[in-house]
């Protein structure tokens, strides 16, 4: 597999319509991606000492964080009321190589920050709610 260069990892937003349409969101400089899945332990007097795992139990989940400069971009306005109303909204992760997830996450954190002499950032925090697609 060849590199992929991380500027290509995009974070994109749905626009609440059906069909979606996702927009990128502007300005990101980081964009990571985190999938969990907790472990359901089987392990008894048979195991022989060694911890079993119960395939497929268990509670998987996908985080994602991002952050960059402010653009005032319309899917960063998008951002921000989602995140005032705490809504669960449709978003997709792109990656050079043509893959993409996509999925319902819930915006955990949205920060905003600025130096006097600096641009404005923000960094935000996505948790996902239901299952993450591998397209």
């Amino acid at each position: 597999m060849a590199a992929e260069k991380g500027n290509q990892f995009l974070l994109k937003i749905g626009d609440g319509g059906i069909p979606v349409t996702y927009a990128t969101v502007a300005g990101l400089k980081t964009t990571n991606l985190t999938i969990n899945g907790d472990a359901v332990a089987i392990t008894n007097k048979d195991s022989g000492g060694w911890r079993e795992l119960l395939s497929g139990a268990g509670v998987r989940s996908v985080a994602v964080t991002a952050s960059g400069i402010f653009t005032g971009s319309s899917a960063e306005a998008r951002l921000r009321s989602l995140a005032l109303d705490g809504s669960i909204d449709d978003y997709e992760l792109s990656f050079e190589s043509g893959e993409k997830m996509q999925g319902r996450f819930l915006i955990a954190r949205l920060d905003y920050s600025g130096d006097y002499n600096g641009e404005r950032t923000y960094s935000v925090s996505l948790e996902s709610s239901g299952p993450i697609s591998s397209l």
